[in-house]
């Protein structure tokens, strides 16, 4: 059975203390339901970053994954939440991409009072079982009865 690839978008790997603490979380949590993690920080990791070029490089690589991918997980922390991470929802939006998102960030940043998070964000969500593709914290990413879990199984 060919796992199915889930592009984990975050802006953990800019921090030496977050990639070696928070990112292995993410990716064990995911993995241990059976998918494929890239974690762009570690798959783009080894370019040459004194090379010319090298940032356009890695946003070429990471477009390439995030089409590639089955599913984006996004950690949607911060207010508002990491501008790189929002492109990358952005584009797999665009390619109806299943889309799974993840905030443990008690603050809002939304004139919205149903929805934590800018309204777009929750175009690529089903809209009567949003709260499912939603995670707010690492255990609920285990949860069997969530909708990750689930697409996962199907």
């Amino acid at each position: 059975m060919i796992k199915k690839i889930v592009y984990l978008a975050s802006p953990y790997g800019f921090s030496k203390q977050w990639k070696k603490k928070l990112l292995p979380e993410f990716i064990v949590a995911i993995e241990n339901l059976g998918a494929e993690v890239w974690e762009p920080f570690s798959r783009n990791g080894q370019l040459d970053k004194l090379k010319p070029g090298w940032a356009h490089e890695i946003a070429v690589a990471d477009l390439k994954d995030i089409k590639k991918a089955d599913a984006i997980f996004a950690v949607v922390n911060g207010t508002p939440p990491d501008e790189g991470v929002m492109i990358e929802l952005g584009v797999a939006i665009a390619l109806n991409k299943d889309i799974f998102l993840f905030r443990d960030d008690f603050r809002r940043c939304s004139d919205s009072e149903e929805y934590p998070l800018n309204l777009m964000l929750f175009a690529g969500l089903p809209y009567s079982r949003w709260t499912d593709f939603f995670y707010t914290s690492i255990e609920d990413i285990s949860n069997p009865h969530k909708a990750l879990a689930l697409w996962l199984k199907s």
